[in-house]
């Protein structure tokens, strides 16, 4: 049966559940009052849908509230305890797998350094596989329980047709050598469970969005500073993609012709003068092989008034507030947080900084309009928001769980 607009029943069905499904979970718990007065549904609807989600086991009853002398309101929420999320961060030195159940209260994680293979992609989707088995079996998960594997990488993520189970995933990461890598077909050759690769920054940007400095903002961006640079951005409450899903990539816009070598290979971007890597590469004065600490070093060395850190991390917080000029320039956002473990470990030092040189830079009138903040998610937020790849298909589908009859003995 078709309705309104070509929509069939079972569209409008899934539609209200998905309505319902969402604001119970991002402004539970509410009553079924509050939800028709929220969501715009009918008392009958709201009925028939909260009844559907409490046989599924989706929803669960916790409570009651006084409602003005009449009957006590029953309280729903969405039961956080019957599914699971897996977020996967592939970082420049590590991977990071982490089991979350649906309030992202992590249940497991696990920090896989990358060998002497560096960021071979094979290497990479191996230790991604090792750390997914290894946090189900600590916890003793079994796979129906989990609704997806969300991943956060480092490049330029093409989901392929859709229907294809993930097995058309492909990753163009051209600072990290990875050009054209079948990530799906790699994954999928070792679990069943439901794939979700999308850029870091993006994960980064979803997960501050929903939950961090970004809540309640239309128009944003949301900047990852770490090894490299990037950005999400957010345009009437939806993240903009562009027509290749590469919008974003904010670290290599140029913001000096014919200055530094960045990794992809072009000159003068972005992230060859704020990137950990590059801060780290330039300071010298640094253990090898490790950013953090090296970075670490050079914000200490700031601290302690040395002239060359104090310089480099004042030039640092110039180009970044320059390039924050040109987000607020081309795109009007009402709030840009800052992310990522770098952004994060130099952002209470830098911010000042970097206000000042975007006032300079920015057009008056859009800039005064746009508040820069840090984000308070930590420097684990990209595998946040990488688990809120599956969640966001769960949320969207009104609660219908992929198909698991695929499901092989590789998942567990």
């Amino acid at each position: 049966m078709t309705g309104r607009g070509g929509n069939t029943v079972r569209d409008l069905r899934r539609g209200s559940r998905a309505t319902v499904l969402r604001r119970l979970y991002f402004d539970g718990p509410l009553s079924r009052q509050e939800l028709g007065a929220l969501t715009g549904l009918s008392a009958g609807s709201v009925s028939n849908v909260t009844g559907e989600l409490l046989a599924d086991g989706l929803i669960e009853e916790c409570g009651s509230v006084g409602s003005d002398g009449g009957r006590p309101r029953t309280m729903l929420r969405v039961a956080a305890g019957r599914f699971r999320l897996v977020g996967v961060d592939v970082g420049e030195t590590q991977v990071r797998v982490a089991l979350f159940d649906l309030t992202r209260t992590e249940l497991a994680a696990g920090d896989l350094p990358l060998s002497d293979r560096g960021r071979d992609a094979g290497h990479v989707a191996e230790l991604i596989l090792a750390g997914l088995a290894d946090v189900l079996d600590r916890t003793g998960t079994a796979p129906e329980a989990v609704l997806g594997v969300g991943v956060g990488v480092p490049g330029i993520v093409d989901q392929g047709a859709p229907g294809t189970d993930g097995l058309g995933i492909v990753v163009h990461g051209q600072t990290v050598g990875w050009d054209a890598v079948p990530l799906g077909r790699l994954l999928r050759a070792g679990t069943g469970l439901p794939l979700f690769v999308d850029n870091g920054a993006k994960t980064l940007g979803q997960a501050e969005m929903w939950f961090g400095a970004g809540r309640g903002a239309r128009h944003a961006v949301v900047a990852l500073v770490g090894s490299g640079v990037g950005a999400c951005v957010i345009a009437d409450g939806a993240r903009y993609r562009g027509a290749t899903s590469s919008a974003g990539e904010w670290g290599h816009t140029k913001v000096h012709v014919g200055g530094r070598r960045c990794r992809c290979g072009a000159r003068g971007c972005l992230e060859a003068y704020v990137g950990a890597e590059a801060l780290v590469e330039r300071w010298g004065a640094a253990p090898p092989g490790d950013e953090k600490a090296g970075l670490a070093a050079l914000l200490a060395a700031a601290e302690a008034g040395e002239p060359a850190a104090v310089g480099l991390l004042d030039e640092a917080a110039e180009y970044l507030g320059a390039g924050i000029a040109d987000l607020v320039n081309l795109f009007n956002p009402e709030r840009i947080v800052i992310g990522g473990w770098a952004g994060l470990l130099l952002g209470p030092r830098l911010l000042p900084g970097i206000r000042a040189a975007a006032t300079g830079y920015a057009l008056r009138f859009p800039y005064e309009h746009a508040l820069i903040v840090l984000g308070t998610l930590g420097p684990e937020a990209v595998t946040t928001g990488a688990a809120t790849l599956p969640l966001s298909d769960f949320l969207d589908s009104g609660g219908q769980l992929p198909d698991r009859s695929h499901l092989s003995d590789t998942s567990e």
